[in-house]
């Protein structure tokens, strides 16, 4: 029998590709919860349209405790992967916009799956290192849905886990965030300036993230534990754009070099030094580890761009 697996968050730049893998999966029934709007079809996004037929889907807003109870009752799901959230890469996320999505939402889908709903075996929810520090509404209104999760696992036994994804890139990750900007610069022979760069950061492909969500989604852990989904090893951010350019000019991908400018832009204020997984604690919890080193993630995200 088919495993039902419903996915918040399938709009988004992780969850395009989690959807890619799943429908390739001939033992899993993808279901997605979506934003209410898209009952349409005239507005579902374009990649969502052109792949109707081959998801089912529930409508909900997260907000909404008791359309979410809905929802989740009619998709009827064995697991829930939740990566849906506001303001992952918005620096001006208001207080009010991160707590109605992020904490109420989270806690919304947590109560539907397991004090209204009696078939789901497990809560996969993603979180963000930068809840380690909560530095933003963004990060501190995960860190707050993260501990509520955390009450109903030890207080309920509700089989809520965590994934925590680290720096996520590879294809469809929005225009604006670091490797894609830098990336079509320097295809494009343009120089691109950034701050000094110095944090410290996890780089983890999508394709490795998507399979460290599936592991743990199989993987037995007890209630509210956490998994960091990373190589476990960190690059600097102004040591990655360099590689990027040095990708670009070795394989002589652009007719003219552009260069990295570091060092000209501000800091950006609550910055992270360092950000790196855990991954020996996860490979012991899950037996996976991530496949795609960042020259290769690198190398092969370029080579998407090119050919798009």
């Amino acid at each position: 029998m088919k495993q039902r697996v419903l996915v918040t968050g399938a709009t988004g730049f992780i969850g395009r590709a989690l959807l890619t893998h799943l429908l390739a999966q001939t033992d899993i029934t993808p279901v997605l919860l979506l934003r209410e709007p898209y009952s349409d079809p005239r507005l579902l996004p374009p990649f969502l349209a052109a792949i109707r037929t081959q998801y089912e889907a529930v409508y909900a807003d997260l907000r909404n405790f008791q359309l979410t109870v809905r929802a989740v009752r009619e998709a009827e799901p064995d697991a829930v992967i939740h990566l849906a959230a506001a303001g992952a890469t918005d620096p001006f996320l208001s207080v009010q916009t991160a707590v109605s999505h992020n904490l109420t939402g989270t806690v919304n889908l947590a109560r539907a799956c397991f004090e209204k709903n009696f078939t789901v075996r497990r809560l996969l929810v993603a979180r963000t290192p930068g809840e380690q520090s909560a530095m933003n509404s963004y990060a501190a209104s995960k860190a707050a849905a993260w501990q509520f999760c955390q009450m109903y696992g030890r207080t309920q036994n509700w089989p809520i886990h965590g994934a925590m994804i680290f720096q996520a890139y590879g294809p469809q990750q929005p225009e604006h965030t670091l490797i894609p900007a830098a990336s079509k610069a320097a295809l494009a022979g343009q120089d691109f300036p950034l701050t000094q760069g110095s944090q410290i950061k996890d780089w983890i492909y999508v394709t490795d993230v998507v399979a460290g969500l599936l592991a743990a989604l199989d993987a037995e852990l007890s209630p509210g534990t956490t998994v960091e989904l990373g190589s476990g090893q960190g690059a600097a951010v102004a040591a990655v754009v360099t590689q990027i350019y040095e990708l670009v000019q070795q394989h002589g991908w652009a007719t003219q070099a552009g260069r990295p400018l570091i060092g000209v832009l501000p800091a950006r204020p609550g910055e992270v030094p360092q950000q790196i997984a855990d991954a020996a604690s996860t490979k012991e919890l899950l037996g996976w580890e991530t496949a795609v080193s960042l020259n290769n993630g690198l190398q092969q995200y370029l080579q998407t761009l090119r050919h798009t």
